[in-house]
């Protein structure tokens, strides 16, 4: 990889303390510049391979401005600021740095940073590469392959989309000297599936008359023109490509990125992906599609003219069937939903499972982070190695040290044997750290050599032990706000946050609800011996309405509860927690409280039951059927103490 590095720092005696720090330790500065139009023109002659980027400059422009154009030209870049807030550090990781450097420094701060900078770019371009072969391949053989115009189409967008994510790909072609043209629209609806609409499945979908999609389509212009539109931008295409604004309202799209081909026989193929969210697409994206050209160009000339023309006489409407699809991973066999949200987790879970990458699961509580976790461990390599799980929440303070790396006998009072680490056990395979949020700042150190130098030492031993550990971190924190308040070290979030994959609350994947539901009813079926169906109608529209703070694990419990009390085959209703209404019965003033807060709460109430007494009998640790050093730590984490003590 190319060590070159460009400064650019408008202020000159830091912009030369840096330069003098980065050529005392082995790195070559290329240049320093000052302004962005600088360091542009730096960027464009020295080609460095990595950027240190202030991010406020003086003028108009700001380092955010060159950081977009640095991820296009796939240049590495650091940011440098001496405003840690959490609004800066989130506008900052928008543009997907490579790592975050708070103004003043050590240069102990500066080379780590570098280094998991320089870690974590090689890592991200060598996964893309290997995924770009990957469908390279797929794509080469389906143009070797007999066989009809649409079951080609089809499997090509089933290769596409592990590199390109859609919820729906729009396949058109037609001659170019003709008005007539043929195509149709593949509708993801699952891992791997999808659904093929035509004309007549599009008027019925959409309760329009085929005549008048015809007219769509006909009043709709060619694309013929490469490019992307996320949010606004696509709205904007509405007027004059009418048939996008109704595939646009009937779906649900927000983001369309578009590439139109010229086969050697004169017939014109645009491929137009379609996305929900408002910024599916960007210049890499279409960057990596351009890359794809040659084996698509192939795929496209290897339909027969006997097929266009067979395929141009069905007025636009398409063979009924279903692109042909592979059994999902078995690795995905827990994962219940096919919501839009879940499909792009699923995506992003098949590119990273077969690296070593680090991976770091985010999300709110109950989400299905340790699930996450068991898919990418079952994808990969390793699936026949150990998977240790531990959760730092759990673990008393004083004794994470030894349960992480280890202890020798005598290292210290009460070790009277020697205990081998949690690490050392997950050897040659992979380890999930649960709540690492909740990691203490001193063994954050620890962890980040670990990640460094792939080694442990057990307490009271000097020997140190090579380990070959995958690692997987999850936390329902914010990372970036306990950066910026000092709980969380930065060179460790860049270490860990290599390839993040944030996972949706179920409110924001509502439509799994019912799937979600059968599965849970199923899964207490089996453990009591009932045979329920099912729930209502009114109980199904109560659930659609709730909040569900408690996400997947708040369903998973009620629907156990409700199966439990339920007295026939369909559970007809189920009290839901008094602290959130139902959506519209919420009184406008009151706030919905989360579950941290309720937790909160309830320990409150017990200790003031219990007059503040956590040990003992009668306690609170007794009533709440908790170890009292996991109380302490819940206690120190919810800050109880300090208030309860006012």
């Amino acid at each position: 990889m190319n060590k070159q590095i460009l400064i650019v720092e408008d202020q000159f005696v830091e912009a030369n303390y840096l330069k003098s720090m980065l050529e005392k330790s082995g790195y070559e500065v290329c240049g320093t510049a000052r302004s962005v139009a600088a360091a542009r023109e730096m960027i464009n002659k020295e080609k460095p391979g990595l950027v240190l980027l202030d991010i406020f400059l003086s003028g108009k422009l700001t380092g955010i401005d060159i950081a977009k154009e640095l991820k296009d030209e796939d240049i590495a870049f650091i940011y440098l600021s001496a405003n840690s807030n959490e609004e800066t550090l989130n506008a900052a990781k928008a543009t997907q740095p490579d790592g975050f450097l708070v103004k003043p420094f050590r240069e102990k701060d500066l080379l780590i940073a570098l280094e998991i900078a320089f870690y974590r770019h090689e890592q991200s371009s060598e996964a893309m590469w290997r995924l770009e072969m990957k469908v390279q391949k797929a794509l080469q053989q389906i143009a070797l392959t007999e066989g009809a115009w649409s079951t080609k189409l089809a499997a090509t967008a089933n290769a596409l989309q592990q590199l390109i994510p859609f919820d729906c790909l729009s396949v058109k072609f037609k001659p170019v000297d003709g008005n007539s043209f043929s195509g149709c629209l593949f509708l993801r609806t699952g891992f791997d599936e999808y659904q093929t609409i035509g004309i007549e499945e599009l008027s019925t979908i959409s309760k329009l008359k085929v005549s008048d999609i015809e007219q769509l389509l006909k009043n709709t212009p060619a694309d013929d023109t490469a490019g992307w539109y996320n949010g606004n931008d696509f709205i904007s295409l509405f007027p004059t490509h009418p048939i996008k604004a109704l595939l646009a309202k009937t779906f649900g799209f927000s983001s369309n990125m578009l590439l139109p081909y010229l086969s050697p026989d004169n017939y014109t193929f645009s491929l137009s992906f379609f996305r929900k969210v408002t910024d599916g697409y960007n210049a890499e994206r279409l960057n990596c599609l351009f890359r794809l050209q040659q084996p698509i160009h192939a795929v496209m000339n290897s339909i027969t003219q006997s097929q266009k023309k067979e395929a141009l006489a069905m007025h636009y409407t398409p063979a009924k069937l279903k692109p042909a699809s592979k059994e999902s991973p078995a690795c995905f066999k827990n994962i219940i939903g096919s919501s839009s949200a879940m499909l792009n987790v699923m995506d992003l879970i098949s590119q990273v499972a077969i690296t070593d990458t680090s991976v770091l699961i985010l999300g709110e509580s109950g989400t299905g982070k340790e699930k996450i976790a068991d898919c990418i461990h079952g994808g990969s390599d390793r699936n026949g190695q150990p998977f240790i799980k531990i959760n730092c929440a759990a673990l008393p303070p004083t004794l994470i040290e030894s349960e992480l790396f280890g202890h020798e006998k005598g290292a210290f009072t009460g070790a009277t044997d020697r205990r081998i680490g949690r690490f050392e056990q997950a050897d040659k395979g992979t380890i999930f750290l649960d709540e690492i949020g909740e990691l203490p700042l001193e063994l954050q150190v620890k962890l980040l050599r670990v990640l460094q130098e792939k080694e442990v030492e057990r307490l009271g031993s000097r020997q140190v032990l090579k380990i070959n550990v995958r690692i997987i971190a999850a936390t329902n924190r914010n990372l970036e706000r306990e950066v910026a308040a000092g709980k969380f070290r930065l060179d460790l979030y860049y270490r860990l946050n290599v390839f993040p994959i944030v996972l949706p609350a179920l409110r924001e994947r509502s439509e799994d609800i019912p799937a979600l539901t059968a599965y849970f009813i199923q899964y207490f079926n089996r453990k009591t011996g009932k045979k329920v169906t099912s729930i209502s109608e009114k109980l199904a529209k109560k659930f659609a309405t709730y909040s569900w703070p408690g996400n997947i694990r708040e369903l998973e419990h009620l629907i156990e509860r409700g199966v439990l009390l339920c007295k026939g085959p369909v559970i007809e209703d189920i009290s839901l927690p008094e602290f959130i209404k139902e959506s519209g019965s919420q009184p406008a003033d009151t706030k919905t409280k989360t579950i941290q807060e309720n937790e909160r709460d309830h320990i409150l109430a017990v200790l003031k039951k219990c007059k503040g007494k956590i040990w003992g009998p009668g306690a609170a640790a007794e009533m709440l059927n908790i170890p009292p050093s996991t109380l302490k730590s819940r206690m120190e984490k919810l800050g109880i103490k300090k208030v309860f003590m006012e």
